[in-house]
């Protein structure tokens, strides 16, 4: 499938829909707070687009320390050692319960006031993700390790490899490329919790969409264009994790022609 052809031709589908819902209905769209053709329409979505880089920077902040986090709580999780498990098994349990929404309010008013650490908008938001994120990262990169031959493991062993370095150079290498499908989901993911943080004042995509609407008062037409900002920057995500993980299939195919033909 071209990525390209697909995305234009989605985009061009919702903003036919958008055009014919304006000629039914009792509701007056005003469509004028976006129009491209006047300057106040121009003005209006500079200032939803300047969001943008707000979203993007606190979502890859927030995806690489759950990683990090998450592969740091994977590793008990696969030892043979039953109070290493359980201390994986209580950390996925506990914050995997606890909604997103709840953990940036608490982590921002919370933290302060417990234990007198006052972070700012974008910390406090990264933090929250992060923690909400990572038991999901933790059972991806349990799941990639898992699934590595245990011939690998032996051989590394053999090669008088300590356990870090057998992870370091050899498993954990083998096991990302096989998790970077649900990697890429959570990082899609992310970038939708991210709108969260809108609730204690982030300015990402959604609260300037939303401190628009407070001076516009069309509410309607500007979270549609907001819809329409996500499902443009989740497809352009998705087009180059998908281009990703191709590579790498290539690359393995080069490297290892036996296995493919397997």
């Amino acid at each position: 499938m071209n990525t390209p052809k697909f995305l234009s031709k989605h985009v061009v589908f919702i903003f036919l829909l958008l055009a014919l819902s304006s000629c039914g209905g009792d509701y007056t769209w005003g469509w004028h707070v976006i129009d491209p053709t006047k300057q106040a329409g121009q003005n209006n979505i500079q200032f939803l687009i300047g969001g943008l880089l707000g979203t993007i920077e606190m979502s890859i902040v927030a995806i690489l320390l759950s990683m990090t986090t998450g592969l740091l709580i994977s590793l008990p999780g696969i030892s043979n050692n039953k109070y290493l498990r359980a201390i994986n098994l209580f950390y996925v349990a506990v914050f995997r319960s606890i909604p997103v929404l709840v953990m940036i309010l608490w982590t921002y008013y919370g933290l302060p006031v417990v234990l007198g650490i006052d972070l700012g908008l974008f910390a406090a938001g990264v933090l929250a993700l992060a923690i909400c994120d990572s038991p999901f990262q933790a059972e991806i990169f349990r799941a990639g390790i898992q699934s590595i031959d245990i011939g690998q493991h032996e051989a590394a062993e053999s090669m008088g490899l300590t356990y870090f370095q057998k992870m370091r150079l050899i498993i954990l290498p083998q096991a990302i490329k096989k998790i970077i499908p649900p990697l890429g989901n959570q990082f899609v993911y992310m970038l939708k919790m991210s709108s969260l943080a809108s609730v204690i004042g982030y300015s990402e995509l959604t609260r300037r969409a939303t401190e628009l609407v407070v001076n516009e008062y069309r509410p309607l037409e500007i979270y549609t264009f907001l819809i329409l900002e996500y499902l443009l920057l989740i497809l352009v995500v998705t087009y180059f994790v998908r281009k990703l993980e191709n590579y790498l299939k290539r690359n393995e195919r080069i490297q290892n022609p036996k296995a493919a033909k397997s």
